[in-house]
């Protein structure tokens, strides 16, 4: 019985080990190495500008969004459609990085079409709650402040299932100083 309690003691240390990591990876950009180029959250009160950001059925609006190095920039996001959408500033790697955690979202309940049931997510520890996004109902608005870093590869998406994949990316263009 010694060794039964010691396995199952190693399995339940490595399960819980390896959820901390999990989330640890979560809140630094999906763990890919771009979270220090691209940037970090900004303060909203030294924000160098404000950007609205209109989320409809697979579309942005702007798709298109032009910033400088070092930039702060309020988005102001609103969700103008009818199903639930994500703004999430990130790179096609960590979008991809997303996607289990998405659809493991709407297979257990925790998001619809068009609604976000935030207690299911409490309880299952996945709050989405990280600096770089936000997750919307129809008619809902919110605030992402971002200070970006240097010059990279990087965009915005909805990772709803599907969403994504049907085109709803928009593209950040570094600008020249």
């Amino acid at each position: 019985m010694q060794p039964y309690l010691k396995t199952i003691t190693s399995v339940v240390f490595a399960l819980a080990t390896s959820a901390a990591f999990a989330g640890a990876g979560h809140d630094d950009g999906h763990g890919d190495g771009h979270a220090a180029m691209m940037g970090q959250p900004g303060d909203p009160a030294k924000a160098d500008r404000v950007v609205e950001v209109s989320m409809t059925e697979m579309a942005f609006d702007p798709s298109n969004i032009e910033i400088m190095e070092g930039e702060t920039i309020t988005f102001v996001v609103s969700n103008d459609g009818e199903f639930v959408h994500e703004f999430n500033l990130g790179t096609e790697k960590m979008w991809q990085g997303h996607l289990d955690e998405m659809m493991k979202m709407m297979d257990t309940g925790m998001m619809t079409v068009d609604k976000i049931n935030h207690d299911k997510m409490m309880q299952a520890g996945m709050m989405h709650d990280d600096a770089n996004s936000v997750l919307l109902e129809p008619g809902q608005t919110a605030k992402v402040t971002w200070t970006f870093g240097e010059k990279t590869e990087l965009g915005f998406a909805c990772n709803v299932p599907g969403h994504r994949e049907s085109g709803m990316v928009g593209e950040i263009s570094f600008m020249q100083h």
